[in-house]
């Protein structure tokens, strides 16, 4: 895994390396277009990067690297944290398990 400086660097990156899809939030799944949904057992998340602001809390942020459990589907979500963040994000990925050793923060 790589540190990032940057939401955009860390987007670009994941990009190039094959996560092409972009993520958002459904009510119980995370969507793409109008013809990708995944809910959370159909999905993993392979990567996170956390970014903190150092002035203003509306930048701090999370980049996910997620890939469908089938491995066809990869790509990127990005959430806020901390006081702006997206409940639906967090009922989501309370679901999930994500070890310790894949997470990654940058300042």
């Amino acid at each position: 895994m790589k540190n990032y400086e940057t939401v955009t660097e860390a987007v670009n990156d994941l990009n190039q390396r094959g996560y092409t899809h972009d993520f958002n939030l459904g009510e119980d799944c995370l969507i793409c277009g109008e013809t990708i949904s995944l809910s959370p057992t159909e999905f993993e998340i392979d990567e996170l990067y956390r970014f903190e602001g150092m002035t203003d809390p509306g930048d701090e942020m999370i980049v996910y690297a997620i890939a469908s459990v089938d491995g066809d589907v990869k790509g990127v979500l990005v959430n806020g944290y901390g006081l702006y963040a997206d409940r639906e994000s967090s009922l989501i990925m309370k679901k999930l398990s994500v070890p310790d050793h894949r997470q990654r923060g940058s300042v």
